[in-house]
């Protein structure tokens, strides 16, 4: 009778463990598997695509799969009073679900947002991304000219509010703000020419390292002075509304006070 009375215990709190041990390390694997989506592109392992729809639809069923075995482990713990048990399960279990929360959120966020990756002020005379050309040649990318007949409709349907920036303030005055903002906004600046009233520049993204060119362009109108940008991404088809966004946000800054 005290045998069996000792090993009762003993055996459901090594299944506890067991299960906390396995669920936490299934959401560090979830962990390295969404990691190594945006390592490998960095790297140049692979095409980002391997890391968008491979590794990290990868990633959000391990989380799933490790919040689920962690909360078999939570529960064994419970029942036990297992204090290492129930620190692993909740640990597993955060993590988890932390894995699986970025490729459900991107799938989410990804289907309400425009196919549009090249935005502009300009349709007619877009300003130019030449300065990009070999960068975008060496990965790969889009070429830099504008591909009007499929971008600007999107882009007129989706963002019918993106347009010049006029300012009443000579053009040198206008380049010197839009520079300060460019700074600002810790953009790459490749070219930045106010006799031409030309700014180029380069922003990258934080997970995956996706380059966006930027041209914005200066000149006389009115007085004062007109304010065109373009911001485009050089790789995929969508952007999740970055360029868009930043070309509102800088715009809307450059009229502010």
């Amino acid at each position: 009778m005290t045998i069996a009375t000792v090993l009762r215990p003993a055996a459901g709190t090594g299944l506890g463990r067991l299960l906390a041990a396995a669920g936490l390390g299934l959401a560090l694997l979830a962990v390295l598997v969404l990691a190594a989506g945006p390592i490998g592109w960095r790297a140049g392992w692979w095409h980002y695509r391997i890391g968008l729809l491979m590794l990290m639809p990868a990633a959000g069923y391990l989380g799933v799969a490790a919040a689920v075995v962690s909360a078999a482990g939570l529960v064994a713990g419970l029942r036990r009073r297992g204090r290492r048990e129930i620190a692993l399960a909740v640990l597993g279990a955060l993590i988890g679900v932390g894995a699986a929360y970025f490729p459900w959120h991107w799938s989410q966020v990804g289907g309400d947002i425009p196919r549009v990756n090249d935005v502009t002020t300009d349709f007619a005379d877009p300003p130019s991304l030449a300065f990009a050309a070999a960068m975008r040649a060496a990965e790969h990318g889009h070429p830099v000219a504008y591909a009007a007949a499929d971008a600007a409709p999107v882009q007129q349907r989706a963002y019918p509010d993106i347009v010049p920036a006029r300012l009443a303030v000579p053009p040198p005055a206008a380049f010197a703000k839009a520079l300060a903002l460019v700074k600002a906004g810790g953009w790459t600046i490749v070219t930045a020419d106010p006799g031409t009233g030309i700014i180029d520049a380069c922003a990258k993204s934080f997970w995956f390292g996706f380059t966006d060119d930027i041209a914005i362009r200066v000149t006389p109108a009115d007085g004062g002075s007109r304010v065109d940008m373009r911001s485009g991404a050089r790789q995929g088809r969508g952007d999740f509304g970055v360029n868009a966004k930043r070309v509102r946000d800088f715009l809307a800054a450059l009229k502010g006070p």
